[in-house]
């Protein structure tokens, strides 16, 4: 734009600046490395800051074309996991928010730090401003409450009004998804919004930061530790204490000093190793009494949601509970309580260390912890060697989720990163697919289905030189939107490794039915209206819409060689998926 200097009569040039653009220059200055984007007619303005700036060399995050908004945010999410930093989601006014379906309850339930931002229906229309409509679609796309939609799922929620203090406005929303508990922020503009033409704004980054990590009274980190070293029976629980990596090493400090045993209640994250002597299992939606559980006089809870379901495993009546969580009231949830002696509402990692700090300077019993420690050690051998019969074909000589898992065990190194979404044969991953490093075992941490391939694509992002391997079941890989997922992974270079676990139906649902109804004529009559027979070439989906390596396998004696020829094609530069048939239940 050229303005005339009425003094000196002489033309000056002045560089366009718009919302849009001020926008791009606070994602830089927030360290984000991704904008995930599903561009729309809402989006003009960005469009043209994103052609500015890279025609002027100008520092941006890259732009990752997404063919479907749940697979966009699924990858910011994967990235989140791995890294701890939030990425940009760019969506599509209301439909492109709906799009985003079940992601935004996984990033909200999993706790995943996000900045999703979605165009309006431009808000004049007879040519006031910049961008007003000219379209058909946006007079159909103009809702009242377009916020709404998401409300429920986003930490914060907010509209663009003027490009002045659009920079505080994206600074707070980060903000606030990074303070814990940690959550997707939302926030809409109108395309004459986003085309305003505004004075540069430049912020201090330093004092927008995310809330300081809690710590609990000292008095409480005396009662909870004088607990555990009277306790004859202790137990810790937890299902997400590895989101912070350095909480591993910290458990693992209190746990071998007192020799209390590790529980995990569907764990999203690798919070001990599965190795240690000290590690007792895992619990999910199995209809029994842990026994470790049920002998305890006192559980830790650290970082879980729900470390026990109360109707068919829970703790001794007498056993103290005490919670450490950074909402230990999951104040979201409406059906919520587990009666516990205290609640406290901290970082996890801190209290770790401060409960570690304590116990440097007491004197403990040697030979009651040495005596626990063996009788720990005696009960993990013996569960091991009890799961390890089950990695056997079946007695019709078919591959078992057990063997599966067993194969996949083999063909992998520590340090493969494993993005696991198996509902059904969630458990006999854990116990089957041991992990041992933190940051290599993640889940989506969340209940909607369909996270694992967009998650796999944020993991390789942000680990380009790790093995990624996404477990899968045969719904979850249809859910996941595979072909933009591979379509991405072939754009952008982004090999990763698909194992489906294909049972050939929807195992959840008849599980579900069966344990309200375990002799009902359902059963009886095994009709439950879950089976994928005959299935698809699933396999095939993933080869033709991004050029994947696609094998499907039946015998279990070409197995192991079919994984590993997978591994070798993606360590190569190449997406692989395995569609396995398994045996169902």
């Amino acid at each position: 734009m050229k303005l005339q200097d009425t003094e000196s009569n002489v033309s000056v040039e002045r560089k366009l600046n718009t919302t849009a653009d001020q926008m791009l220059e606070s994602f830089q200055e927030l360290g984000v490395s991704y904008i995930f984007a599903n561009l729309g007619s809402d989006h003009p303005a960005l469009i043209e800051s994103f052609a500015r700036f890279q025609a002027e060399g100008r520092n941006m995050p890259e732009v990752i074309i997404c063919q479907h908004e749940m697979v966009a945010l699924s990858a910011a999410h994967g990235f989140a996991q791995l890294t701890g930093e939030p990425q940009v989601v760019v969506i599509h006014v209301d439909c492109g928010t709906q799009n985003l379906g079940g992601a935004v309850h996984n990033a909200a339930k999993g706790r995943i730090p996000v900045l999703i931002f979605a165009g309006t229906s431009p808000s004049t229309q007879e040519g006031e401003l910049t961008g007003s409509r000219n379209e058909y679609i946006h007079w159909i796309q103009d809702v009242s409450d377009q916020r709404g939609i998401v409300r429920e799922y986003a930490k914060y929620t907010n509209e663009i009004r003027t490009g002045r203090n659009v920079k505080q406005l994206l600074h707070r929303a980060m903000q606030l998804a990074q303070s814990d508990p940690k959550g997707p922020a939302y926030l809409i503009a109108a395309r004459e919004v986003l085309e305003e033409e505004v004075e540069k704004v430049s912020l201090d980054t330093q004092r927008w930061g995310p809330l300081s990590p809690a710590a609990i009274p000292p008095q409480n980190v005396e009662e909870i530790a004088e607990e555990l070293i009277k306790a004859e029976n202790p137990l810790i629980v937890t299902s997400y204490v590895g989101r912070k990596r350095e909480s591993v090493s910290e458990l693992l400090k209190l746990v071998e000093r007192l020799a209390i045993p590790v529980l995990e209640s569907a764990p999203s994250y690798l919070n001990f190793p599965s190795e240690h002597p000290l590690h007792v299992g895992y619990v999910w939606n199995e209809p029994g009494q842990d026994e470790q559980l049920a002998k305890a006089d006192l559980v830790l809870v650290l970082d879980s949601d729900v470390p026990w379901i109360p109707l068919n495993n829970k703790p001794a009546e007498e056993c103290k509970i005490y919670y450490v969580d950074v909402d230990p009231l999951k104040e979201k949830t409406p059906l919520w309580y587990i009666p516990s002696q205290s609640y406290f509402k901290a970082d996890t990692l801190i209290v770790l260390q401060q409960l570690n700090a304590y116990l440097n300077n007491k004197q403990l019993n040697k030979d009651m912890i040495k005596t626990r420690y063996e009788k720990v050690t005696q009960y993990h051998q013996t569960q091991r060697l009890e799961w390890a019969k089950l990695e056997v074909p079946s007695d019709e000589g078919r591959i078992t989720p057990e063997l599966l898992t067993s194969c996949v065990k083999e063909v992998i190194d520590e340090d493969t990163v494993v993005m696991s979404e198996t509902i059904t044969n969630f458990s006999t991953v854990n116990k089957h697919l041991p992990r041992v490093k933190p940051g290599t075992y993640f889940t989506m941490g969340a209940s909607s289905l369909g996270w694992n391939g967009g998650a796999a694509i944020g993991a390789k992002l942000a680990s380009p030189d790790k093995l990624i391997v996404s477990l899968c079941g045969d719904g979850c890989f249809i859910f996941s939107n595979p072909t933009p997922v591979h379509w991405m992974s072939r754009k952008y270079s982004i090999p990763f490794l698909t194992i489906i676990y294909n049972n050939e139906q929807w195992n959840a649902p008849k599980f579900s039915a069966l344990g309200v109804h375990p002799e009902g004529i359902a059963k009886q009559t095994d009709q439950f209206w879950t089976k994928f027979g005959p299935s698809s070439d699933l396999a095939k989906v993933a080869e033709a819409a991004g050029g994947a390596y696609a094998l499907t396998v039946v015998n279990p004696n070409d197995l192991k060689e079919a994984l590993q020829k997978a591994v070798q094609v993606v360590r190569d530069g190449r997406s692989a998926v395995v569609d396995v048939r398994i045996t169902g239940k």
